[in-house]
């Protein structure tokens, strides 16, 4: 795969200079080398399994008629200080290529590789001594590929066609990173307008191409996003995102009789997902003071999320689900012109959440009952991460956050950052009736699914402090440490992961802690 990209590079370098004449040709990349601790939190692994387990915390019998979302309510975390830590180490590397033919066309390749290690580069049986090549598991990738030109038509417009990393904004809900370590990008064609102080994008990206399979079943995602900067105490943003899921989704296949009466009572009848995000922000700066908010709206049908809601026990999902959520994030803080430049921050988060995964006692007699589904806010392709310990990564939603800090920088190389935050989920996820017994819960009247008892909002409290170093304006260190004083709402189980389709629940409930160390090189 090595061989393939660099031959890939070479051929397009050398195709397009029988063209074109080629101006200048600059090579750059990064390293990024980190290290990650999770005490308390994940489940144990079995039997040298790798990635994350998922263990039943309540298995699906026990839930008839309850639209869950799954066949059972899983989670990946344990919250239990007797099982052991997850540590691993990760090396994410990019290397690009730029190259100009006149002024205004450029070309830019990147090639990215990602691996935890231990895992692809050599695999060594020391008993044996019957040491082997690696599996493959780490080849490289072609992050970026694209031409851009300049001044389109001899106006302010850049074109740029191809494999492209997207950000909007400071990276809210589109980025250009999976994780600190991974990256993104998107297949597409981006336009950008160009005249201060306003500047506009329009792209088009296609996400999945599903065109052999079925005529129209691709996933498509658009957009337009424009800021004006009024004064250095205001810029405004606002943008419009949307997301078409054409993919044909089906509860059933039955012959001619019963799809006719099935599309007679409405089942089995899902339509397109049309996620449409419109959002706002303002951002800026005044003296000493500093503020990012931002807020969007989410609307539009989501039968790509209804199809996962099906009652246990029932076929059919809903075919009626919507979006209809909102999203808030706030920023500010003050900084004073003294020795260490000290900064008092606030932070406030809100990702509008849905949780109608409990039944009503005439929902549970009804032989007719049709399931509603729980849709979160969605928070499309974030990378920002709100709870570390539980690995949020961008997909943290039915969640509310709320905390304050300070930072400050003991030498101009140096920025020290500490804060406490208040966590919350916006919908509880209500048990079955049951006893709690040592590390499990047994329920009472597991068939009354209608009977339940109130979940908790309560996620819990954490802190985090971490240091940045900048040994020089290319190489950094990275020191970050968070702790997680577990609440009754993370320890009994809300929906909050995966854009809250995910159960958080343990089977006990100790304070976790999550460290680790990150060095970055660019060159």
């Amino acid at each position: 795969m090595r061989r393939s990209c660099l031959v890939i590079i070479s051929a397009v370098l050398f195709s397009a200079a029988a063209w074109a004449e080629l101006q200048n040709v600059t090579v750059g990349g990064e390293i990024r080398i980190r290290g990650r601790y999770y005490m308390n939190t994940f489940n144990e692994q079995l039997n040298g399994a790798a990635g994350l387990r998922r263990e039943i915390r309540i298995p699906g019998g026990l839930l008839p008629k309850r639209p869950i979302g799954a066949a059972n309510v899983a989670s990946l975390f344990s919250w239990d200080d007797k099982i052991p830590d997850w540590h691993f180490y990760e090396t994410s590397v990019v290397l690009n290529t730029k190259a100009d033919f006149t002024d205004d066309v450029s070309a830019f390749i990147e090639l990215y590789n990602f691996g935890v290690w231990g895992e692809g580069s050599f695999r060594s049986d020391y008993v044996t001594g019957a040491d082997n090549r690696g599996n493959g598991s780490d080849n490289v990738q072609l992050n970026q590929a694209y031409i851009n030109v300049k001044d389109m038509w001899g106006s302010p417009l850049d074109v740029r066609i191809g494999r492209q990393a997207l950000k909007f904004g400071k990276g809210w809900l589109v980025t250009d990173m999976l994780t600190p370590t991974q990256r993104l990008s998107f297949d597409g064609i981006r336009l950008t307008y160009d005249v201060k102080p306003i500047t506009v994008d329009v792209f088009a990206t296609k996400l999945v191409e599903n065109g052999i399979a079925e005529q129209d079943g691709d996933v498509d995602f658009y957009g337009i996003y424009g800021n004006v900067k009024t004064c250095d105490a205001l810029d405004v943003s606002a943008y419009w995102f949307w997301l078409r899921d054409a993919t044909a989704r089906r509860d059933t296949q039955l012959v001619w009789f019963g799809e006719w009466l099935e599309n007679l009572l409405g089942l089995d009848d899902y339509d397109v997902t049309n996620l449409h995000t419109v959002g706002l922000r303002g951002y800026g700066k005044a003296g000493g003071f500093d503020y990012d908010l931002e807020v969007a709206y989410q609307f539009g049908s989501a039968d790509a999320h209804g199809i996962r809601f099906k009652p246990l026990g029932s076929p059919y999902g809903d075919t009626k689900a919507e979006y209809d959520n909102w999203a808030a994030e706030l920023n500010a803080g003050y900084t004073f012109d003294v020795a260490m430049k000290p900064r008092v921050l606030v932070m406030a988060s809100y990702f509008q959440g849905q949780d109608n995964r409990d039944i009503s006692f005439i929902d549970w007699l009804n032989p007719f009952y049709r399931a509603k589904s729980s849709v979160s806010f969605n928070r499309l392709f974030s990378d920002s991460n709100h709870m570390p310990v539980v690995n949020d990564n961008g997909w943290l939603s039915n969640f509310i956050q709320a905390g304050a800090g300070v930072e400050f920088k003991p030498t101009d190389s140096v920025l020290v950052h500490m804060h406490v935050a208040k966590d919350w989920a916006d919908k509880p996820f209500d048990l079955p009736w049951s006893i709690k017994l040592g590390r499990y819960r047994v329920p009472i009247m597991p068939s009354w699914s209608f009977l339940t008892q109130e979940g908790s909002t309560d996620i819990g409290w954490e802190g985090a402090i971490w240091v940045k170093y900048n040994y020089t304006k290319d190489l950094s260190f990275l020191l970050y440490y968070n702790h997680l004083w577990v609440g009754e709402g993370l320890a009994d189980g809300a929906y909050i992961q995966f854009n809250g389709t995910d159960f958080s629940g343990g089977t006990r409930k100790s304070d976790a802690d999550y460290v680790f160390w990150m060095t970055t090189l660019k060159f």
